[in-house]
């Protein structure tokens, strides 16, 4: 039996007095994929954010290989291992493709500048971004933008991948072309947890698929539990939006 990778144990987040997160119980296993499925405001990006620690919970446990990261020194590290992939991309404009992906690797792991380049022009090649090495941001489609932000996550080597609605900022024909990179990592055994709106890749990419209301996970289980057959009159009514049942 796989031990967790990220356990998240009654969590809670409020801005003023304004809960947001109420009581969050979720976890994670090596090689799963989990897709966090909700209306907007249900929650979703902020229980990311606070995977992250670009959000500090009110209280509860995040714990990653059993240790609480919330008492964490060194929070730099434990993103290197955690790494988020932004739905606005949050790529450096004045930096080129490759010095983007190679600014992690620098700053946080140290690594020297010819491994550091020779770790990004692997992942820019897996992602289909290798021709764009010199290109700046601003000359860039969203969906190569995505690309290159995924690339730049993964050369960190993570053992958690977090996307944040990652087609949100993409134009229609570009969200394909992310999705298929998103799906070419789930086979390859990476851990995913990922917000998304797009229901069907939610449901043929993961293994494991949390709906969130108002703060609170109402159910999850397996695709087919969710998408099947969902127990919760509300998850229902959100995904009669997207699936004829």
């Amino acid at each position: 039996m796989k031990k967790s990778i990220i356990e998240v144990k009654h969590l809670k987040k409020s801005f003023g007095n304004h809960e947001v997160l109420k009581d969050i119980n979720f976890s994670v296993k090596p090689g799963d994929v989990t897709s966090i499925i909700g209306a907007s405001g249900s929650g979703k990006s902020t229980l990311l954010r606070c995977i992250n620690l670009l959000e500090t919970p009110t209280s509860g446990e995040i714990l990653y290989n059993n240790e609480d990261v919330l008492l964490s020194k060194n929070i730099p590290s434990y993103r290197a291992k955690v790494g988020m992939v932004f739905q606005n991309f949050n790529l450096f404009e004045n930096m080129n493709v490759l010095q983007n992906c190679m600014i992690g690797l620098t700053k946080v792991l140290k690594l020297d500048k010819e491994k550091a380049k020779k770790e990004s022009l692997f992942f820019l090649e897996k992602v289909g971004m290798l021709p764009y090495v010199n290109a700046k941001p601003r000359q860039l489609s969203g969906g190569q933008k995505q690309r290159v932000a995924i690339a730049r996550a993964l050369a960190m080597r993570p053992d958690v991948l977090l996307f944040d609605e990652p087609t949100s900022a993409l134009d229609p024909q570009m969200v394909g072309e992310v999705l298929s990179v998103i799906k070419s990592l789930a086979k390859e055994g990476f851990t995913m947890i990922i917000v998304t709106h797009e229901m069907a890749f939610a449901r043929d990419v993961s293994n494991q698929v949390v709906f969130m209301s108002d703060g609170v996970i109402l159910e999850k289980g397996t695709p087919e539990e969710i998408f099947v057959s969902p127990r919760n009159e509300k998850t229902r009514i959100f995904l009669d939006r997207f699936m004829n049942y």
